[in-house]
């Protein structure tokens, strides 16, 4: 099916990018590949961890923003919640399968991220470090530990009331605060003349920046005050998800989509790069068919932890060929995925 004329095609490059990385992290997680050798290849998987997440937020941000613009707020917020609704249900349904689940945390950022949709460009911005300072305080005022049960990845206490507010909005694998901050930055960029040259080149440059400044101050700050304590506020790793982490996720999802609509602009028919655009349309089918039909094939075989870390760049690469495959095929019959067109079905 050919997409709208005016479509941002590199967002949907970007978005399948940010999906192959899940992918791939998701992989480790099941497949408890958390350590071993290469060390190159650690090190290439511990840099995906977290960062992918939190561009897919962004892109959902842009998404949200631009899919609603010539909605009047009431017809937007409608159309918001009952999108929430179905991702809450989803996610809920596959936290049975997968305790680190996304799907049911985007539920609540879309919510939250319709209530400011009509905020002005500063108030949406102003918003994010204030997200990322409410984080510090709930650090220093309740255990970030508590809960989880860290040697099994597990959260016994999700099905509780007050264990499953906790891991939602505090302590959970991607919680409301801070993480919102990234859809808000998305909506944010919404508004923002993306296909202009001169806005993916600030894009690029502010991305490359901010991602600098984040890893130089992490690594002075360290210095400056090496202590056990202060170390989780002062790192850029996705766990806790302290201020640098926000923005260096910021500044990594920014400079992925700036390099992908330039790549849009630049080769708009090149066939190394719209093969995938499919994947990018198709992204929620595609993640929840990581766990079901991936990580159940995983299991079937006895491949569900204790494997190394080339097992895992294996399993994930013959994923995503076989979601290549399957994403370009559904693509010639129908404009949209099987999740995404039910979706769009019950949800409008």
């Amino acid at each position: 099916m050919t997409p709208p004329h005016n479509r941002l095609e590199g967002l949907d490059l970007a978005r399948a990018m940010a999906l192959l990385g899940m992918v791939l992290v998701n992989f480790r997680i099941a497949m408890g590949g958390q350590s071993g050798e290469p060390p190159w290849l650690k090190f290439l998987l511990d840099a995906l961890e977290g960062r992918s997440a939190a561009s897919f937020v962004v892109l959902a941000g842009i998404g949200l923003g631009l899919s609603t613009r010539k909605l009047a707020w009431p017809a937007a917020m409608a159309h918001s919640t009952r999108r929430a609704l179905f991702l809450l249900i989803l996610g809920l349904l596959n936290y049975l399968v997968f305790p680190a689940d996304i799907i049911h945390y985007y539920a609540v950022y879309f919510l939250l991220g319709a209530c400011c949709l009509r905020l002005p460009s500063p108030w949406l911005l102003s918003l994010i470090p204030l997200l990322a300072a409410t984080f510090v305080g709930l650090l220093f005022l309740f255990d970030y530990d508590r809960g989880w049960q860290w040697h099994s990845f597990s959260y016994p206490e999700f099905w509780t009331l007050a264990g499953f507010i906790r891991n939602l909005l505090f302590n959970g694998w991607h919680p409301v605060v801070p993480w919102l901050g990234f859809l808000l930055y998305g909506l944010w960029l919404s508004r923002q003349p993306l296909a202009n040259p001169a806005t993916q080149h600030w894009l690029l440059v502010g991305g490359v920046g901010a991602m600098a400044l984040a890893k130089g101050l992490s690594l002075w700050l360290s210095t400056r005050w090496p202590s056990p304590e202060l170390a989780p506020l002062l790192a850029t790793q996705p766990i806790p998800p302290a201020p640098l982490y926000l923005l260096f996720g910021m500044g990594i999802a920014s400079t992925l989509i700036a390099l992908c609509l330039w790549l849009g602009r630049a080769l708009p028919e090149a066939r190394c790069w719209r093969v995938w655009l499919p994947v990018g349309r198709q992204a929620l089918t595609l993640y929840l068919a990581h766990i079901l039909l991936g990580m159940g094939t995983l299991e079937a075989i006895g491949w569900l932890q204790g494997q190394g870390l080339p097992e895992v760049v294996l399993v994930a690469g013959l994923f995503t060929l076989a979601a290549l495959l399957f994403a370009n095929l559904w693509s010639k019959f129908f404009d949209r995925g099987p999740l995404e067109w039910l979706m769009r079905r019950l949800c409008g």
